[in-house]
């Protein structure tokens, strides 16, 4: 497509959650300065990622795992405080500290091949022509809702993670939460203390880990997600293959019974689920705790799947197209290991930009 009266930068950022913002911070420090050599977009209305969505009763306390972004500590922050706020606020003074100029609301609808090597992203706010293009688009807008038999017939409430707004609707309800992940049975004990009845329903039978947790067990899950990125399959999430930590309140739930897991039910009835053995049971609301799948529609016009169903990804980089660089996706898809992905993305775009791009020597020998 022709690139004549569009736009021209180095590098196009989708998105502005962690790795969006750990890729900007590493091009300001490579010398490529905001909307003249690259541009960060973001479709939420305010700073804070996928954070900036999560329910009130997610508590900053609650939060497991969440690392700094580079240059900047989160210090003195109340763990009583919902996290949308303490990290949406963080992520704001962060954004301003480092004048990182994000582009909101912007949605990106395509991204396709230009003229002269250059890319064409084409945005609520126009088409940019780009010499590389950093995807961190996360999967909080691509929630996954399995299909039953019977599902379109349920008589009460089905929703999502995505949609969970908290324990508080849940008050004297019979509720069926599908997932065996962590947020599925964050969702669970929460619910079960002001719900009627409460049913956890898995594919799996869920795995707790008791312990400690330490750097090798953290590595070798990385490795396990980041083989199926590189032999292009859909990658699961990182969580996935740790396990269920077991905490105080999970010990209690186990103990009491709420975390009693029932296996998959075989479709949906008007009035709740059904096991083909014969079991039933009643319910007023189904919650699907069943995850989520990376954002990358807007990729697909540029053919970067493999036939196994995913972006096969090299470091950060799309196989299929080195110019496409995928940060917060597969191995990636943590606070530490999207911080890490955005710098070497950029260290990545240097050299590309060192044989196509003015500002290279910048890049290259500053990042």
């Amino acid at each position: 497509m022709n690139n004549v009266g569009v736009p021209q930068v180095d590098v196009v950022v989708v998105g502005a959650g962690q790795a969006g913002l750990s890729s900007a911070y590493h091009l300001r420090r490579a010398g490529l300065e905001p909307d003249r050599d690259f541009v960060v977009l973001d479709h939420a209305p305010r700073p804070g990622g996928a954070w900036q969505f999560r329910w009130p009763s997610l508590t900053y306390g609650k939060v497991h795992g969440m690392y700094a972004l580079p240059g900047m500590e989160l210090a003195g922050a109340d763990d009583s405080r919902p996290s949308s706020e303490v990290i949406g606020e963080y992520f704001d003074s962060y954004e301003r500290t480092f004048d990182l100029r994000v582009h909101r609301p912007v949605g990106v609808s395509a991204v396709r091949e230009g003229d002269g090597g250059r890319l064409l992203v084409e945005t609520s706010e126009g088409t940019y022509a780009t010499r590389a293009l950093i995807n961190a688009t996360g999967t909080w807008d691509r929630p996954f809702r399995p299909r039953y038999p019977g599902q379109d017939t349920f008589g009460g409430r089905q929703l999502h993670t995505a949609d969970y707004p908290g324990p508080d609707g849940f008050a004297g309800r019979r509720v069926v939460v599908v997932g065996g992940g962590a947020s599925g049975t964050q969702h669970l004990m929460e619910i079960a203390g002001v719900a009627a009845d409460t049913y956890w329903v898995t594919r799996r039978p869920p795995v707790f880990r008791e312990g400690p947790f330490g750097a090798d067990q953290g590595r070798a899950a990385v490795a396990m997600v980041a083989d199926r990125v590189r032999r292009g399959l859909p990658p699961q999430s990182v969580v996935s293959v740790t396990g269920l930590p077991v905490t105080d309140a999970v010990r209690r739930a186990r103990e009491s019974g709420v975390l009693d897991r029932l296996p998959m039910f075989d479709r949906i009835t008007p009035s709740g689920v059904a096991w083909d053995d014969g079991r039933t049971v009643e319910a007023d609301v189904i919650l699907w705790a069943t995850g989520f799948r990376p954002v990358v529609g807007h990729l697909a016009p540029m053919r970067l799947r493999e036939p196994g169903g995913g972006i096969r990804v090299e470091g950060t980089q799309a196989a299929r197209d080195p110019r496409i660089h995928l940060v917060g996706y597969g191995p990636s898809a943590s606070t530490i290991g999207a911080n890490r992905a955005g710098r070497a993305a950029v260290r990545a775009i240097g050299r590309l930009l060192e044989r196509t791009g003015p500002v290279a020597e910048r890049a290259a020998s500053a990042a």
